[in-house]
């Protein structure tokens, strides 16, 4: 069944709460912790980040089958799936918390979220 509502450009806050059940304890208490933050938070920003790399959401376009499946759908498999541990998904948070802090206080944006030069916009 197509899920076209459910797809969004980048991963959305609202998907969340469905990713509670998924893992171990270290992992729900961070999705519950997370999850009773403010939109604009540190914590949901840097969740959201974490997501959008784990997910692909950058590559994911409307034919494709990720946009098919739903955002739901496809960050509840992603997690569900993924081989590492729970520690790793919680250093992931970690990381995107850190470049989030950096780009909120300095601006400084990670090499792996930089548009190549030639597609740089100007200011």
């Amino acid at each position: 069944m197509l899920h076209q509502s459910d797809a969004e450009i980048l991963f959305p806050t609202r998907v969340i709460s469905h990713l509670r059940a998924l893992r171990g304890p270290a992992w729900c208490a961070l999705v519950d912790y997370v999850d009773l933050q403010g939109e604009e938070s540190l914590e949901k920003q840097a969740f959201t980040l974490m997501m959008i790399r784990l997910d692909g959401c950058l590559t994911c376009h409307a034919n494709s089958h990720r946009a098919m499946l739903g955002c739901t759908a496809c960050a509840v498999q992603r997690i569900a799936r993924f081989k590492g541990s729970d520690a790793e998904l919680l250093a992931a948070y970690e990381q995107a918390r850190s470049d989030i802090g950096r780009w909120h206080s300095n601006g400084t944006v990670p090499l792996s979220e930089q548009l190549p030069p030639a597609i740089q916009f100007r200011k």
